[in-house]
């Protein structure tokens, strides 16, 4: 009999609210055919449902989009891209328990670009953020990269990406540390 076993690959793309981490992971996505689990999808569709009436309703959706996402994306053989601003009360330390191989894209971006490009943001009628000030939401955990023994690739806002090199690199390349999809 062949092996139970189930090979499987998560791309991570990190970064603090508003570095262009979705970007870069629908990028990602499309040139390596992998899905892509996105927590603001998921907390949208979920908002679309369930109230939100205070910052700690969207706290707690925002908790449960993420545990959605690593659920999801535990159940998907082969590949898959992952992506949110990754706190530790939000999944940040979960992602190491995923059962496959770890990659991580960490955008890194200037806190003046990071607060135009949140300011220029539309957001829906009624919605509720998870964080009461800018304080809260660029904490320095999401300034710097999950880093949990595996594989990081820094990719600075300020250049643009190419997503077929960068995936190319992934695939061709490997990052110094650790297994990188194929």
């Amino acid at each position: 009999m062949g092996s139970d076993r189930v090979d499987r690959h998560y791309l991570i793309v990190s970064g603090p609210a508003a570095s262009g981490k979705t970007l870069v992971a629908r990028g990602l996505s499309d040139e390596l055919g992998w899905p892509i689990f996105a927590k603001d999808t998921i907390k949208a569709a979920l908002m679309s449902v369930l109230p939100v009436a205070d910052v700690d309703d969207a706290r707690r959706l925002g908790r449960a989009a993420v545990q959605v996402l690593l659920a999801l994306s535990a159940e998907v053989t082969g590949g898959a891209v992952l992506e949110a601003v990754w706190r530790r009360d939000q999944g940040r330390d979960d992602v190491a328990n995923l059962p496959g191989a770890v990659v991580e894209v960490f955008r890194r971006c200037d806190r003046s670009t990071l607060e135009a490009r949140y300011a220029a943001r539309r957001r829906p009628a009624g919605y509720v953020p998870e964080h009461q000030g800018p304080e809260e939401l660029w904490s320095p955990e999401t300034f710097e990269p999950l880093a949990d023994g595996w594989p990081v690739i820094e990719v600075d806002t300020a250049v643009e990406v190419d997503p077929v090199a960068l995936a190319d690199m992934l695939r061709v390349r490997p990052p110094a540390r650790g297994r990188v999809p194929s």
